[in-house]
């Protein structure tokens, strides 16, 4: 039986037979538990009665309300803490007339919870659950999602949305980037003008961050925010340009990039600010971790300074890194004594910091390695930069400890998992969720999963569930796919651009930036671009299929892709149609064009491989131009099959 889980559970065993689910289903929760778990089981009671159209006897579940002859059992021994090492394991057992999960704490129960909907399976008879016993718990402790909210604001049902989607593939942790260079998202009672002034008026309340953290910790995640010190520190300076290392006046950065603006570590003052701030940003986030970011100080503002160049000769500081290293010393004094513990990117690393510090490995496995030697903790973002548009797989096959880590037993301990990271230049509260989702979910997987599991195939086969059923969540990542190619249509028929932009992905990594469109906090955010998936399923199962022929020409399914080569040849003439009434999709017309011509190309190479003549060198050599032209990125995109039609294009032409 194939089951469609992510994460993979680290031990599981089938039986054989079926528990039938009927309307009559009845769950109870028994042992020491709390609300958190009394409302988590209502939200997967909830969600089961959607996917199957089942009205259950029971509405929430309640301490009143549960059975001890309910066909469901959920058994805890106590009420788990929202904290790093929490123990979440879980033991699920499904016989043909009950089903059972047992763990120590409540969230390791809720963990349990979330295994058990996505085993729900169907046949002629109706839905049933199979059979089975599985033992459960986490490779790694820390598994968590950044989202960044200070270049583009997301709403606070943003938020509570995608903590539904980190609880429903295991993640624990929200590290909410709050503060850079665009924008000051918290309100400060202590020093107003943070968000005043900071902000332009996108800033959570207090109260709404209570009522986010709440959430959070209702589904087991910790929140952990940023307050990135001492550069990117642009926001801060709006209001308090006497922090800053020149003398400003400063405004709200609406560009991208890295950017001068850096706190004065040499006043006392500015000490004495962040002791009242991080005081009041302590009550406020009730996490033992509070991250300072750290990173990408270009040094430029602390070099023109004569005051700040003149304390660094009094005090024998060599250079801007060590002068950081004092900073983040006076910082981790202050978190220390309002009850925090130090996270940073691990351009804080520094030998002269106690051990008691997190580093965040943004750079590679390299410092991640020597931090760890070290006796650091530390965890990894390095490979899993959602925002970069990299393939499942690249991230998949990315782990915090690899097979050939150079790291001692006791050493890997150090290294407490992941992150990953969503930045927010590119990406508003509109695409968010299509750039998070679904790829996250094979990060999460990753992070809990023995080592082991790692079948790419298989994962992208789950993976297309998974994502299916993220979408009862509320999340966004496949329905707003339609909704933004009915804007660039000027909602006319979608179907030929929707032909183009299914096999078409953003340029990789930055690149973006640097291909003559110059963004900005305020740019519009709903080209094609943005409308394009991270990762084109069509295009992968195109280049699935033309390995299959070229590896086995009598097994291949030879049909579906001249079928796909057809349905491209043809669309480009229904899309000229479409930008008439939609101009601003006409940046891609010659690239329409190009995918045309290419798969014309395509179809003449399968006629060859298939009837076994051999094409001429000409051919060949002049489809390969082709091939390589239509290659050029236009309005940022690319096509993604031109790698399989290369292939047809080299078998076709061989002896």
């Amino acid at each position: 039986m194939n089951l469609n889980l992510m994460p993979v559970p680290a031990q599981i065993t089938l039986t054989g037979e079926k528990f039938r689910l009927t309307d009559s289903f009845t769950l109870a929760v028994k042992g020491e538990a709390g609300d958190r778990l009394y409302k988590g089981s209502t939200r997967v009671l909830r969600r089961l009665a959607g996917r199957t159209g089942l009205f259950f006897p029971q509405d929430f579940i309640t301490k009143e309300s549960c059975s001890d002859t309910a066909d469901f059992i959920i058994k805890t021994n106590r009420e788990g803490r929202v904290a790093l090492h929490e123990d979440e394991t879980y033991q699920l057992t499904i016989t043909k007339d009950k089903i059972e999960i047992a763990a120590e704490t409540d969230i390791g129960a809720l963990r349990g919870l979330e295994t058990f909907l996505q085993l729900l399976s169907v046949d002629d008879k109706g839905y049933y659950f199979p059979t089975i016993k599985i033992d459960d718990y986490p490779r790694f402790p820390w598994r968590g999602l950044l989202i960044d909210v200070s270049r583009h604001f997301m709403p606070v049902n943003v938020i509570k949305r995608n903590l539904d989607g980190l609880a429903a593939v295991k993640m624990n942790v929200l590290h909410w980037h709050l503060a850079d260079d665009q924008g000051f998202r918290v309100e400060c009672k202590t020093f107003p003008k943070l968000h005043e002034k900071g902000s332009d008026g996108f800033y959570y309340t207090q109260e709404q961050i209570k009522d986010i953290v709440a959430y959070a910790d209702d589904r087991g995640i910790r929140v952990i925010p940023e307050f990135d010190v001492p550069a990117h520190a642009t926001s801060w300076l709006v209001g308090y340009p006497e922090l800053g290392s020149a003398p400003g006046p400063y405004t709200v950065e609406r560009n991208w990039g890295i950017k001068d603006p850096t706190l004065d570590p040499t006043r006392e003052t500015t000490y004495e600010f962040l002791d009242k701030f991080f005081e009041e940003m302590a009550d406020l986030f009730p996490d033992e971790y509070m991250h300072i970011g750290g990173d990408e100080n270009n040094g430029n503002h602390w070099n023109a300074n004569e005051s700040i160049q003149a304390y660094m000769k009094e005090n024998n500081i060599p250079d801007n890194h060590t002068l950081q290293s004092h900073f983040n010393q006076r910082i981790l004094q202050i978190l220390t004594k309002h009850g925090k513990k130090m996270i940073g990117w691990d351009e804080i690393f520094h030998p002269d910091l106690p051990k008691n510090i997190v580093i965040h490995s943004w750079r590679g496995q390299e410092s991640l390695v020597e931090s760890a030697k070290q006796g650091y903790n530390g965890i990894l973002s390095n490979g899993y930069y959602i925002d970069l548009i990299q393939p499942a797989f690249y991230h998949y096959l990315n782990d915090p400890i690899p097979e050939d880590s150079p790291l001692t037993e006791s050493e890997k301990k150090n290294i407490l998992g992941g992150e990953a990271t969503s930045w927010g230049e590119l990406i508003t509260y509109e695409t968010v969720d299509s750039r998070i989702w679904p790829r996250t979910a094979v990060i999460a997987e990753r992070l809990w999963s023995p080592q082991n599991v790692k079948d790419v195939e298989d994962m992208y086969h789950r993976l297309e569930v998974v994502s299916f059923h993220l979408e009862e969540l509320g999340l966004t990542h496949i329905k707003n796919y339609e909704m933004m190619l009915r804007r660039l249509t000027n909602n006319t028929d979608v179907t030929a651009l929707r032909n183009l932009v299914d096999v078409i992905e953003q340029v990789k990594k930055y690149a973006r930036h640097f291909q003559g469109i110059k963004y900005t906090s305020y740019s519009p955010y709903t080209r094609i671009v943005d409308a394009a998936r991270p990762e084109s399923m069509k295009a992968r199962r195109f280049n699935k299929l033309v390995d299959e022929l070229i590896a086995n020409k009598k097994n291949a399914s030879t049909d579906e892709i001249k079928s796909m080569l057809n349905l491209w040849k043809n669309n480009h003439k229904e899309l000229v149609n479409t930008i008439k009434v939609s101009p601003v999709i006409k940046e891609i017309e010659t690239l329409s064009e190009d995918l045309a011509a290419i798969s014309g190309i395509g179809l003449k190479s399968i006629n060859y491989i298939t009837s076994g003549k051999k094409s001429s060198k000409r051919w060949v050599k002049k489809s390969m131009k082709m091939l390589e032209k239509s290659k050029e990125p236009r309005g940022q995109i690319e096509l993604m099959v031109i790698s399989g039609i290369e292939k047809l294009v080299r078998v076709a032409g061989k002896d």
